[in-house]
Parts: structure tokens; sequence; C-alpha cells
């Protein structure tokens, strides 16, 4: 591959990486961090991309088994984040900062849940709401057909359902 496709790959996607990165973080300056590794990741193994799947999914991979090394390596527990927001938060009760903490509890707890349900519901679950990848760009990383990603992701909102209703019973 040429310096000038690389080049395009990176300005084309660095965006949607940067954002799912973020998504699982939480953390702006750590989610640039990670995208920046995660390109030259790619980049220095570009040969590997066999065309077979779609490049965002691939970097996607990349980015989310990059975030997850940095986190076992500096042994961060990935919801550590919010913790501190609360506490720094606690001082300003206005209405805006406290429908942020809502709402920043509320994916905390989606991704709490979602870290429950088995592979590959889980992975296909974050590509889907987190990555924004289509169904058809979910089934080809799978080397599946976009129904079965869409049965997958069903299945797994399916699974967060259920076990939401558990904890509330």
């Amino acid at each position: 591959m040429e310096k000038s496709e690389i080049e395009t790959i990176y300005r084309k996607y660095f965006h949607d990486v940067f954002l799912y990165i973020r998504a699982l973080s939480e953390n702006e300056s750590l989610a640039e961090e990670i995208t920046q590794e995660t390109f030259l990741k790619a980049m220095n193994n570009i040969e590997k991309f066999d065309g077979r799947k779609d490049i965002r999914a691939w970097l996607f991979v990349i980015a989310k088994n990059t975030y997850f090394r940095y986190c076992r390596r500096n042994k961060i527990y990935v919801g550590e984040e919010f913790s501190e927001i609360m506490q720094d938060s606690m001082q300003d009760t206005s209405p805006a900062v406290l429908d942020q903490i809502v709402q920043d509890e509320t994916v905390r707890n989606l991704k709490r849940y979602a870290e429950l349900i088995p592979e590959p519901y889980r992975e296909v679950f974050h590509l889907r709401i987190y990555g924004e990848l289509s169904f058809d760009q979910i089934g080809k990383c799978y080397q599946k057909s976009a129904g079965w990603a869409r049965v997958t992701c069903h299945r797994a909102r399916q699974m967060i359902r259920a076990q939401i209703s558990q904890e509330e019973k």
C-alpha cells in the first residue's frame, strides 16, 4: 500500500476511531493517544490486512485491543474516570451538570451490562453502538451477512434488557 493510500485511510477514519475510543474510555486525551497508536499499528501491519473485511472495522478491532492493552498495562479499571468526574461535580449542582451525571451513569451502566454478555454479541453491540458501523460492515468483519449482524445485535440488546430487568427486580 502506498503512502498516499495510508494517508487517505488516516484522514477518512481518524475521527471515527477517535469517537469509538472516546466512548470506551470516556477520556478525550487518552482517546487521542490510543487513536494515534492504533494508526501507527495499522500502518506497521497493513500487509496483514487482506481486504476481505472492512478497513474501518479492522481499525476498530486494533483500537479496542490497544485500549484494553493500555488499561491492563496501567492497571486501569475501565469505569474509573466516572468516579473522579462525580467527585469533582458534586460541588456544582446546576441542572446541566446533574443531567450530565445522569447521562454518564446511564452510559456507564450500559457498558457494564454489555461487558457481561458473551462474544460475539458483545463485540457486535460495541461495533454497532460505539463504532457506528453498519450491519453490512459488521457482517464483513465476521465474514457473515448483514442479516447475521442485525440478528446478533438484536440478541445482544435483548440480553442487556434481560440483565436490566433482572437487576430491577
